[in-house]
């Protein structure tokens, strides 16, 4: 990348970098990871950074926090999370009916300026309930 923009770089620089040898975070960021994925592997892979952090401090292996969250987002490890991952608002009545689905779900335009797709919503909590036509947070129409 340097050298691609005129940088001179001396080549001693290149082999000086090939010979040293790895940095005490690197060979003990090396270590942790195999401690890491014993202890999520030995509780059936859902332990999260917490917990994972919780055992080997137990187990008298001293690491920060920071540290576990790291390697195991390097690693592509995490916990499994309780409960429902969203909150249901609406219930739809399913003896009502709906009205025809003119894009048929398909929100992809084959060229701009080819599907427009508007959200209308009644806010009952206003002093005046009106029927919003919005763009993000702009408002574009009101009626009464």
């Amino acid at each position: 990348m340097l050298s691609a923009n005129g940088c001179r770089i001396a080549p001693n620089t290149y082999w000086t970098r090939t010979k040293r040898p790895p940095s005490k975070r690197s060979v003990r960021d090396q270590e942790l990871k195999r401690e890491i994925a014993r202890v999520h592997g030995e509780n059936l892979d859902v332990y999260g950074a917490d917990k994972v952090w919780t055992q080997l401090n137990r187990e008298g292996l001293r690491v920060a926090r920071c540290t576990i969250e790291r390697l195991m987002r390097e690693m592509g490890l995490c916990g499994v999370r309780r409960g429902r991952r969203y909150k249901v608002t609406t219930h739809p009545d399913l003896r009502q009916h709906r009205p025809a689905d003119l894009v048929e779900r398909n929100f992809t335009a084959p060229a701009p300026n080819r599907l427009w797709v508007a959200d209308l919503e009644r806010h009952e909590a206003l002093p005046n309930p009106a029927v919003v036509k919005g763009h993000r947070l702009r408002l574009v129409a009101a009626s009464r």
